[in-house]
């Protein structure tokens, strides 16, 4: 059966629960319940998920998200697909993410040499021992290198060392063969990696098997290439790092956007210092506010949007809200953060989520659409002496032929112009199933209240880098002043203007599924943005719908000023609307009570409920006036 699990997606024995095949599943569903219970078995972990990404792969603990292979389940797709999910599934059975940490030398490029040793060394334990697994890491190893900057290389100055060194060691530890593509690359420094660290490949493959000591043999390769200095890594205890760090993997990895289909790149290098130099600057700045920031912080990849600052009048000066720099915000449009292929790519995944979903939706976005146009319709004053007679009051006039009330007149109804702004969170706990539903809500609503003759403006918003960007460097190039304020660059997403036909708009909502969008949040601004965008709209009644999951935050903002800064701003930005704004202000919650902010709010706990919810606010919302 392990054989079975790890070479393709045949028919699942009906003894094994966890790959059991429903016949009325289509392809794409029988493989993927099969990859996820080869996945499992693999790792030893009965908790994996499986789920599709048009994005780059990657994993999160034990969910993993792999290539899209597409309906028909091509040979190639497929074991690309299977490749990474063997990869992420060897990862959780031989890696301790703790440990490796703990080890990793502070040059960015030994850095990346390290981490992709380190993967080199848990793929060769799968393909060693599984022929299946070899294959589909081939795979996936292939289509790695075709984003490689080795593959392009003219020079030697143009191959990544990191590259390089992986495929040299993974040809010594499986045998398998440099792949095509990169051949030319890793000639370029085969001789120089094979006479400075050549003898240290042996001890490697000794050692497969022992994360530490593997380490810190490969340390010392490093340090063999002139990549690296040792540090006194040594006087570290091991072993009880190793079991400690045992004990620690799971939690770990929980934060562990796993990187594994980067570090191809040469971008792994020049991305390791930014990074490094964020974070260690973000616990050394204000270690002691991270830990007593709001509650919001449980998740660490940022769980509410961001918006750039533009009030409509004087704010308050109550709100006590600075912004250190407004010079790297940017507000844009969906189509101009990607190229029409990729949109094209990414609104084909959406639309290939929306099936199972859009009967449901659709229905009630009807119902609300019969609700509008109920109010539209003509309306009629009966029981009138003159007028248009009423043909159900024909039998009162056989009868009665002196009644005089059988008449009635057409009354005048006003329908309100109505303008509706849907402010999507974008930040990195919505990614998964949240975001696909607010995406294909937003979708059908759009849909539906254009037919109605309702005016409808899809907006989002995140930050632009995690935990600070080009506004956290500037504060720090100028000394750190205290108090700053709001330290991350915001990044709010036009993705359809009130005045664009849905159709002109549609692929841009594709954009959500870009797994790289989805970063920190920030509320109030935000809030704001939005706010300030329907104010100066010529409808009589201006509806904004906010969709979120959770409490504003910004670990580099958090970290340096008081805790709560960004839920308090936030609070007063919503009671100033509720109580002074012609907007109308609901919420809605994902997972997260919301109520606690807005005065109009409803939480729900299941993804599945947001269309419905939606389209039921917003009948409350037309019914009331």
């Amino acid at each position: 059966m392990k054989a079975f699990l790890l070479t393709g997606p045949r028919p699942a024995s009906p003894s094994d629960e966890s790959c059991i095949v429903l016949s009325d599943d289509s392809p794409a569903d029988q493989f993927k319940g099969v990859l996820a219970g080869a996945s499992r078995a693999l790792a030893k972990d009965p908790e994996i998920e499986v789920n599709w990404t048009a994005d780059a792969p990657g994993s999160a603990g034990n969910n993993f998200r792999v290539p899209m292979p597409g309906r028909n389940l091509p040979k190639d797709a497929a074991m690309l697909a299977r490749g990474y999910a063997d990869s992420f599934a060897l990862k959780l059975r031989h890696h301790n993410e703790s440990l490796h940490v703990r080890r990793s030398p502070s040059e960015p490029v030994a850095r990346a040499c390290f981490d992709a040793v380190e993967r080199v060394r848990y793929e060769a334990l799968g393909a060693n021992e599984f022929s299946g697994i070899r294959s589909n890491l081939d795979a996936a190893t292939q289509a790695r290198i075709g984003s490689d900057p080795i593959s392009r290389a003219s020079t030697s100055e143009d191959v990544p060392v990191q590259s390089a060194l992986a495929l040299l060691l993974r040809e010594h530890l499986t045998g398998q063969p440099v792949p095509d593509a990169a051949i030319a690359g890793v000639d370029m420094l085969r001789e120089w990696i094979e006479q400075k660290a050549g003898g240290d490949f042996q001890a490697l493959a000794a050692s497969i098997e022992n994360q530490s000591a593997f380490q810190s043999l490969s340390l010392n390769m490093l340090q063999h290439l002139d990549l690296t200095q040792v540090e006194d890594r040594e006087d570290q205890p091991e072993e009880n790092e190793e079991e400690d760090g045992d004990e620690e993997t799971e939690d770990e990895e929980q934060g562990d956007d796993s990187g594994d289909e980067q570090e191809s790149s040469e971008m792994a290098a020049d991305g390791a210092e930014g990074d490094e130099e964020g974070d260690s600057e973000s616990q050394r700045d204000g270690g002691d506010d991270m830990e007593e920031a709001d509650e919001g912080e449980e998740g660490e990849e940022g769980m509410l949007p961001v918006r750039p600052n533009r009030p409509w009048t004087d704010l308050p000066e109550t709100f006590d809200y600075k912004v250190y720099s407004t010079a790297y915000d940017e507000i844009i449009s969906a189509s101009e953060l990607c190229d029409d292929e990729e949109l094209t790519r990414l609104r084909a995944y959406l639309d290939a989520q929306l099936k199972g979903l859009q009967g449901i939706v659709t229905k009630l976005a009807n119902r609300l659409q019969r609700r509008l146009m109920a109010q539209q319709n003509r309306s009629w004053d009966f029981d009138q002496e003159e007028g248009m007679l009423d043909a159900a009051r024909l039998a009162r006039v056989v009868v009665s032929p002196g009644q005089s009330l059988s008449y009635k007149i057409e009354r005048d109804v006003e329908f309100k112009d109505t303008v509706v702004t849907m402010l999507i969170d974008n930040s990195g706990s919505m990614r998964g199933r949240p975001i696909s539903i607010a995406a294909i809500s937003a979708d059908v609503l759009a849909r539906t209240l254009e037919r109605c003759g309702v005016k409808v403006e899809i907006l989002g918003f995140t930050t632009r880098a995690w935990k600070g960007g080009q506004g956290r460097e500037a504060w720090l190039a100028s000394g750190k002043p205290q108090h700053p304020g709001r330290l991350n660059d915001l990044r709010h997403i036009v993705y359809k203007k009130a005045d664009e036909p849905w159709r002109r708009a549609r692929k841009n909502l594709g954009l959500m599924m870009r797994e790289g969008l989805l970063k920190e949040n920030i509320d109030g601004e935000a809030l704001l943005w939005a706010h300030d965008r329907l104010l100066v709209r010529p409808e009589d009644r201006r509806i904004m719908m906010v969709i979120s999951d959770g409490a504003p935050v910004d670990d580099s903002t958090l970290s340096v000023n008081s805790a709560g800064y960004l839920e308090s701003h936030l609070r007063k930005v919503i009671e100033w609307i509720e109580k002074q704004s012609p907007v109308q202000l609901v919420a809605i919650g994902i997972g997260h009570d919301v109520t606690r902010y807005y005065r109009r709010a409803v939480t729900i706990m299941d993804a599945e409920q947001l269309g419905g919810t939606m389209i039921e606010q917003l009948a409350r919302l037309f019914e009331d006036e």
